[in-house]
């Protein structure tokens, strides 16, 4: 006979609760859910090693040692730097409120905990130049995967895709609109929203041409799937084959620290160099707050002093 399974306790079903709440009122992505699942674990953890098994018992000096702890380190994990830590302090903080909201305890201790604050750095873009030249290296030709290629940059440039919107996109989520012939792609972004991009020229023939003259080619080696990126084996492209393509031609194009998300840097510094809304800027990247969008605004005014201060006679200070 095997031993028998421990019996959860009152934090486990706590976190479980959280955890369900999580994925069912607040639909979010799987390897989200799991991140929170181990944040909560370690927090859990060192909540039973101070004798705490109820979260009525947990106090606001057990939240901020945890706190110290996830910066410290300790025998098991690394220190973890300001970004990740308050990444999982927001796990913690979100259970508290949820305690709080469900009646599990009167207060939420977690509330006066402040995350640490992370150093601010902009998002790295690109000139208009390089995207041209990595997009150029992408692919050439008839061959099935080159033209994959191609059009899987294109997008993630032209629509400022995050690439995991990209590998999830099917057939019928890239659409021609009746009216006046535009071509538009639904994303699912962060916590399942739904946003509808425009698709612009290059983008748009890029993609006709996977489909009509790639996509089927590939298709023929699998057993049938909606996915509009396919491998080699006819099944859907994951985020590892998207990098992958990538960083086969950011090599080709002699481009050095290129990312997915460089690309959708690019996309939103782009357009709002070209004169875009930054309310525009944040629909069409899928924010949800417009604070998240308003960094690219301080990459054009950085872009802005560098231009002022060469071409302006009058911006240098005197010999």
């Amino acid at each position: 006979m095997g031993r028998p399974e421990p019996v959860p306790d009152a934090l486990d079903a706590a976190v479980d609760g959280y955890l369900d709440h999580l994925a069912v009122e607040r639909g979010l992505a799987a390897n989200t859910l799991a991140a929170y699942r181990r944040d909560l674990a370690r927090y859990a953890a060192g909540l039973r090693r101070g004798g705490r098994r109820e979260l009525p018992a947990v106090t606001e000096a057990d939240i901020t040692a945890h706190l110290r702890r996830l910066r410290e380190g300790d025998d098991e994990h690394p220190p973890l730097g300001a970004a990740s830590a308050a990444r999982a302090l927001s796990a913690v903080r979100g259970l508290h409120r949820f305690a709080a909201r469900e009646g599990l305890r009167a207060d939420d201790p977690a509330g006066q905990v402040a995350p640490p604050t992370a150093p601010r750095r902009l998002p790295r873009s690109i000139p208009l130049a390089e995207v041209e030249a990595l997009l150029a290296a992408a692919g050439a030709g008839e061959d099935p995967r080159a033209l994959r290629d191609r059009a899987l940059l294109e997008l993630l440039y032209g629509a400022g895709a995050r690439v995991s919107e990209a590998v999830g996109l099917d057939v019928d989520d890239f659409e021609r609109l009746r009216a006046d012939n535009v071509h538009v792609v639904r994303f699912r972004g962060k916590g399942g929203r739904e946003r509808v991009v425009p698709v612009g020229r290059y983008a748009r023939r890029a993609l006709d041409a996977y489909l009509v003259r790639a996509r089927p080619v590939l298709a023929s080696a699998g057993t049938g799937t909606p996915a509009l990126f396919l491998n080699a084996r006819g099944g859907r492209l994951t985020r590892q084959g998207a990098w992958g393509v990538l960083r086969a031609a950011a090599e080709r194009a002699g481009l050095a620290g290129v990312s997915p998300h460089t690309l959708r840097h690019s996309f939103a510094t782009h357009l709002l160099d070209g004169g875009a809304d930054v309310r525009v800027v944040q629909e069409l990247l899928g924010h949800a707050s417009v604070t998240t969008t308003q960094i690219y605004t301080l990459v054009t005014a950085d872009r802005l002093r560098e231009v002022y201060a060469a071409a302006h006679p009058r911006a240098r200070a005197p010999r």
